[in-house]
């Protein structure tokens, strides 16, 4: 399993990426409705590479995660989907939403394996 540090570099790198490339394809991903909802995918992706920086970032710290790197983590992405198009907003959150369920699923399974392993 990947450090917090691998984790926090590897999470902003991709977070530059993605930002990069929507940046220079949005007349595209504004074209259609079907481009549209896949700028609203990409701004998802941003969310959760900015929820993963700023989780690492506050454990690293010795603070513990709250639902308050999740809210700045949404902010960050539909700022970003704002750039691209207004559905691009709704879209992000609904597709953010939907990864943030399953990361709460993969954690908690991922938390109870460990439980199980040490005793």
């Amino acid at each position: 399993m990947a450090g917090g540090g691998t984790s926090m570099l590897g999470s902003i790198l991709l977070f530059t990426v993605v930002v990069s490339l929507q940046e220079v394809y949005r007349g595209k991903l504004a074209s259609s409705e079907l481009y549209t909802i896949l700028g609203g995918f990409t701004s998802s992706l941003l969310f959760l590479f900015s929820l993963t920086f700023i989780g690492n970032l506050q454990e690293s710290s010795g603070r513990k995660s709250s639902w308050g790197a999740v809210v700045i983590a949404e902010i960050i992405a539909l700022v970003a989907a704002s750039t691209v198009h207004r559905v691009c907003i709704t879209t992000c959150f609904l597709f953010s939403a939907g990864l943030l369920y399953e990361m709460n699923k993969i954690s908690g399974y991922m938390l109870s394996e460990s439980k199980s392993k040490k005793h």
